[in-house]
C-alpha cells in the first residue's frame, strides 16, 4: 500500500537515505562514462586516426536520439516509476557499451554510440526528477551541487586514473570498467524502484474511479470497452502532458530566458567540444595521455567552483551563467593560442579555469531549471532541453569539423572561444534584464511528495 509522506529539509543532506543511494547510483556511472569517453577518443583520434570530420560525427549519432526522444523521455519520466526505468537504462547501456569491444573501427561504432546514447535521454530526466522527489525544497540546491560535483569530480579522476589505466592495458580495459560501474550503479537504485511519479493527474483519478465502478457494476463486455476507452484518455492524457511542458516553459520567463542563453553559448561550444583531441594531437603529437590530464584539470577546476557554491548556497543567474561563458570562452581562446611545445602546467591551467566556467555555469543552469520548475514538470523541462541540446549537436560539431579543416584546429578555439566570451560578457551587462526574477524569491512553492511503497 502506498503513502504520501511529506518531505521536510533535514540539517544534513546525508541523512536523506534515499538521497544516499541516488548519489551513490550517480557517482558509479559518471566514473564510469568518463572512463569510456576517454577510451573511445584515443581509440578513434590516437589508434585509428580518424580525420576531424569523422570525430564530429561522434557527437552527432549520440545527440540524435536526444533530438527525436528528449520530450517524450521527459514526459515518461514524469508518469513512471522514475527509478525502475533509471535501471532498465543502466542495464541497456552496460550491454551495449560491452558490444563496443566488437567493433573493428569507428564506422561500426557509430551505431552503437547511437543506441547507448539513446538509452542516456531516458535515464537524465528521470534522474532530475527522482531529485525533486525525494529532496526538500530547501535542500534542492545542496542536491543539484553535489549531483553537478560527482559529474566534475569524475571529470577529475576519471580521464586521470583512464590515462594510468591505457598506459598498463588498453582502452578495451577502461570499456569493460564503465560497464561494470552501469550494472553498479542499477543495483544501488533497485531499493528505490518502488517510489512513484511525482503526482497523480486528476483526469487519471476519474478514468481509474470509472473503471472500478464499471467493472463491479457491469459484465465483462462492458468492462472491456471501459478499459478500451481508459486506454485512449491515457494516449491522449500523455501528448497533452508533453505540450503542457512547452507551454509552462514558453510561460516561465526565467526558465525559457536560461535555456536561450544556453542555446547560442553551446552552439558555439558543441563545434570543439569533441575536438580536444584534434587539437592536442597539433600540441603534442603521440602523446595519448595529455587528453586525460587536461580533463582531468577542467573536472578540478569545476570541482572547486562546486565546493565553493555548495557552501554558499547561492549564487546570481547574471554571474553564474555569464561569468561562467567568460571563463569558458577565454580558456578555449587560450588553448586555441597555445603553440607546440607549450608547457603541461600552462595548459593544465588553462584546463582548469575552463572547469571552473564550466561549474559555475551547470550549477545555476541547473539549479533554475529546479527550482523554477514545480515537481510534476521537473522530467519534461528537462526533456525539453535534452531536445534543444540534441538539435544543436546535430548541426554544431559538423560545423565545426568543416571550420576545423578550413581554418585549422588553433584558429578554430580562438574563434569559438571569443565568441563565447563574448556572449558571457553580455550576460553579465544585461543581467538585470535578461534574469529579473530572484533566485531566492521563487514563486513556486509546489509541495513535494514522495510514494512509498
Amino acid at each position: 500500500m502506498k503513502e504520501k509522506k511529506e518531505l521536510h529539509s533535514t540539517p544534513s543532506i546525508w541523512h536523506n537515505g534515499r538521497f544516499r543511494r541516488m548519489f551513490a547510483a550517480h557517482t558509479a556511472a559518471s566514473f564510469g562514462d568518463w572512463f569510456d569517453a576517454i577510451a573511445i577518443q584515443v581509440l578513434v583520434a590516437y589508434r585509428w586516426e580518424a580525420d576531424p570530420m569523422l570525430i564530429a560525427l561522434i557527437p552527432v549519432v549520440m545527440a540524435l536520439p536526444g533530438l527525436l526522444l528528449g520530450s517524450i523521455a521527459g514526459t515518461l519520466a514524469d508518469r513512471v516509476h522514475k527509478a525502475r526505468l533509471m535501471i532498465v537504462c543502466d542495464a541497456a547501456i552496460a550491454l551495449l557499451t560491452l558490444a563496443i569491444l566488437a567493433v573493428p573501427g569507428p564506422v561500426w561504432l557509430l551505431p552503437l554510440l547511437g543506441l547507448r546514447a539513446a538509452a542516456g535521454v531516458f535515464q537524465m530526466p528521470s534522474q532530475q526528477g527522482l531529485t525533486r522527489t525525494v529532496v526538500a525544497s530547501d535542500d534542492l540546491f545542496r542536491a543539484t551541487s553535489l549531483n553537478g560535483l560527482v559529474n566534475q569530480a569524475s571529470k577529475v579522476a576519471g580521464p586521470l586514473l583512464g590515462a594510468m589505466t591505457l598506459t598498463v592495458l588498453s582502452p578495451q580495459a577502461c570499456i569493460v570498467l564503465n560497464a561494470l560501474l552501469r550494472l553498479c550503479s542499477g543495483l544501488l537504485l533497485w531499493p528505490l524502484r518502488g517510489i512513484g511519479p511525482a503526482l497523480v493527474s486528476p483526469d487519471q483519478q476519474a478514468v481509474a474511479a470509472e473503471q472500478q465502478g464499471k467493472s463491479a457494476a457491469h459484465t465483462a463486455p462492458k468492462a472491456d470497452e471501459a478499459k478500451m476507452r481508459e486506454e485512449h484518455v491515457r494516449a491522449s492524457r500523455f501528448f497533452n502532458q508533453w505540450r503542457e511542458g512547452w507551454a509552462f516553459l514558453w510561460r516561465s520567463r526565467m526558465l525559457l530566458h536560461t535555456l536561450i542563453f544556453g542555446l547560442f553559448g553551446l552552439i558555439a561550444i558543441l563545434m570543439i567540444d569533441y575536438q580536444f583531441p584534434t587539437l592536442l594531437r597539433v600540441l603534442a603529437p603521440g602523446n595519448e595521455s595529455l587528453l586525460g590530464w587536461l580533463v582531468s584539470a577542467i573536472g578540478a577546476g569545476a570541482v572547486g567552483c562546486m565546493l565553493v557554491l555548495n557552501r554558499l548556497n547561492r549564487i546570481s543567474a547574471g554571474w553564474g551563467l555569464g561569468g561562467g561563458y567568460v571563463l569558458v570562452g577565454g580558456a578555449i581562446a587560450a588553448l586555441g593560442w597555445a603553440q607546440p611545445g607549450t608547457g603541461l602546467p600552462v595548459l593544465l591551467m588553462i584546463g582548469a579555469v575552463l572547469g571552473v566556467g564550466n561549474g559555475l555555469y551547470i550549477i545555476t543552469q541547473n539549479y533554475i531549471l529546479q527550482a523554477k520548475t514545480p515537481a510534476d514538470m521537473v522530467g519534461r523541462v528537462f526533456g525539453i532541453q535534452s531536445t534543444v541540446i540534441g538539435a544543436i549537436m546535430v548541426v554544431s560539431p559538423l560545423a565545426g569539423g568543416v571550420l576545423i579543416r578550413i581554418a585549422g584546429a588553433g584558429t578554430a578555439f580562438v574563434w569559438i572561444g571569443m565568441t563565447v566570451g563574448i556572449l558571457g560578457l553580455a550576460g553579465l551587462l544585461l543581467q538585470s534584464v535578461i534574469w529579473r526574477e530572484s533566485l531566492a524569491d521563487s514563486s513556486l512553492t509546489t509541495e513535494q511528495n514522495a510514494d512509498l511503497a
